[in-house]
Parts: C-alpha cells; structure tokens; sequence
C-alpha cells in the first residue's frame, strides 16, 4: 500500500474540518495515491490510463483510533464527492431510532456516503461510527470527483461499492427476519465469514473484535439473548470458541440442516465464496 508524504494540496481550496470537532478522527495531511492503494478502482483503466490518472486520484487520509469516531465533519465536508473510502481496518456504523440501535460493518473498500434525507420523511434516525479497530479512510470529496473526471471508470467502480453496500444491508435486513435466533447468528456468522474469514480443514475462522452486544445490533437482539443462544449453539459444536475468535464448524449448509432449517441456495453461495478463500489461502 503506497501513500503518498506531501504535505497540503495545490487543489484543495475549501478548508478541512478542524481534528478539534471530529473526536478520534483526525487528518493525517497525508495523501494516498488512491489506485495504489485500492487496485480495483483501477480495474476498468488499461496501463497507459492508470499511469495518467494515477496522480489525479489522490485523497487526504483519515485516521480513526479505536473507539466512537465523529465522521459528520467530514461527511458534510466531501461536498459533492462519493464519500469516505476504508482504506483498512473495520468501522460500525450505528443507525438508532427510538431507542433501537441497528448496525453494519464497513471494512476496507466500502463506501461511507453522507446521508441524504427526503423533506417529507418524518423519521430521523440517528447516525453515530466506531472503529472496532484502528482504521484509515480517504476523504473522496468535490475536487477528488473533478480531478477523475477524465476516466469515468474509477466513479463507476465507486458507484458499484455502494450498491454492493446497499445489496449487504439488505441481506442483513432478512437475516434480521428470521424468527429464530440461533438461525439469524449462524447466517450472519457465515455471512461475516465469507468476507473475514479463514478457510480452516473444519469450517471457518472468523476473528473480529465481536462482542455480544454488537452481535445483537446486527441481529436485531439483545445481548443476553445473544449470550444464550451462542452457548446453546457451543454445546452442538456448530459454533465454538470466544466472541471475538470463533469457529464455524463444517459449512453453512450442514449447520442449516443441523438446526432443522433448509439451506437453499444461499449456503451454496457461501460454499463457493469459502472455496474461493481457500484457493487464495
């Protein structure tokens, strides 16, 4: 990963937002070169393309220590930008409505766009960010989306993380659906797995700073339900270990079945996705 070590930027004409106002985050005054560090941004240039653009595709970067984080600054201040780009390390971002609190995992390559409410909703909800560890964001703002113009390849790549986001949030909201507990855990687990995961000779190892409060905002939950039902899924030895380094044992499908459930086609999505994490392991 390349980062660029100028200070400030000949472009940059509309001042950033004072590190006072944003918590843990604050601006490093270092920019990325931004194909470097996200090569998929560059998947639609050929070499020529990528070697002009790659100057002109740079962004300040953020870096957010682990705790609540202030992202509003600086999602107001991206303008007409795509948003904050995770360079690495993994952020939650909490929505709350009276009083319940749903949650999403962000990680490197995911878009965090500013948030655009309609006059006639009549529901606020409430927006607050963690970073379950220490992570980097790049401030893809106005000029950053000036500055590409020239090659509309990086903004369609751009434009496909958010609807990749938006895709992730809906299969969270079924998963959420699911009246049994126990069900809503073992998909989101799997769910989690494909992405983070290691293919292990058992099933899958998923390592992530999850605690069982944070299990149950994902699952529409509470934590001592969330308890529970982890220990009764311990005791069969579909899932075991601690919060934060569990083993999934066999494959999503044969937990499915395990627990009386049909597995249907999304388990073999899973399948393929744990086969390909294993080709690449």
């Amino acid at each position: 990963m390349s980062i660029g070590g100028r200070e400030g930027s000949s472009g940059e004409t509309s001042p950033s937002p004072s590190p006072a106002r944003t918590g843990q985050v604050e601006s490093s005054r270092l920019y990325a070169y931004m194909l470097d560090v996200d090569e998929d941004l560059a998947a639609g240039l050929d070499r020529r393309m990528r070697f002009a653009a790659r100057h002109h595709a740079t962004a300040r970067v953020l870096d957010a220590q682990s705790g609540a984080c202030d992202l509003a600054p600086w999602l107001a201040g991206v303008g007409r930008g795509p948003g904050l780009l995770v360079m690495d390390g993994l952020l939650a971002v909490d929505t709350r409505i009276a009083e319940r609190t749903s949650t999403e995992l962000l990680g490197a390559g995911d878009l965090l766009a500013p948030t655009l409410l309609r006059e006639e909703e009549m529901i606020e909800p409430h927006a607050s960010w963690r970073a379950l560890e220490t992570s980097r964001l790049a401030v893809l703002d106005g000029e950053f989306l000036e500055r590409t113009r020239p090659w509309p390849q990086i903004i369609k790549s751009l434009l496909e993380r958010a609807e990749r986001r938006t895709e992730d949030l809906s299969l969270l909201r079924v998963i959420a659906s699911h009246p049994r507990l126990e069900v809503r855990l073992v998909l989101l687990l799997w769910h989690l797995g494909s992405r983070w995961g290691r293919v292990e000779p058992s099933g899958l190892r998923l390592t992530l700073p999850l605690t069982h409060r944070l299990l149950g905002q994902l699952v529409a939950a509470e934590r001592p339900s969330v308890t529970h039902a982890l220990s009764r899924l311990g005791r069969t030895g579909l899932i075991t270990g601690a919060s934060t380094d569990l083993h999934l044992q066999g494959s999503l499908g044969t937990t499915l079945t395990a627990l009386g459930k049909p597995h249907g086609p999304a388990a073999r999505t899973h399948a393929r996705r744990g086969a390909a994490h294993e080709r690449i392991a």
